[in-house]
């Protein structure tokens, strides 16, 4: 079983909640959720914290799932990616896994 870390904006909380159980539950996977703020106003010492944290995590992981809902990918997602590139992490697009 693979470990991977869900990537993708915090404007598909729910929806990447609802992925990482099918992920888990379907498909074999082993998923690191990133949700954290719950609607709550996130402090910058904080979002910098949750920031390193969440690149431990994609070190940790096999790979990164990106939740890539309509084709969006914003600007944090694609620093994620680059960073999951360069360290020759597996990466998985939503858009296209679920429509294999």
């Amino acid at each position: 079983m693979k470990t991977y870390t869900i990537c993708g904006s915090m404007r598909f909380e729910n929806e990447m909640k609802h992925i990482a159980f099918m992920l888990e539950t379907q498909y074999n996977m082993n998923i690191i959720q990133c949700i954290y703020s719950g609607g709550n106003t996130v402090s910058d010492s904080e979002k910098a914290g949750i920031v390193m944290a969440h690149y431990r995590k994609i070190d940790i992981s096999d790979g990164i799932y990106v939740v890539d809902i309509d084709g969006y990918i914003g600007e944090s997602v694609k620093k994620e990616i680059e960073y999951a590139t360069n360290h020759h992490k597996e990466i998985i697009y939503h858009s296209k896994f679920i429509n294999k």
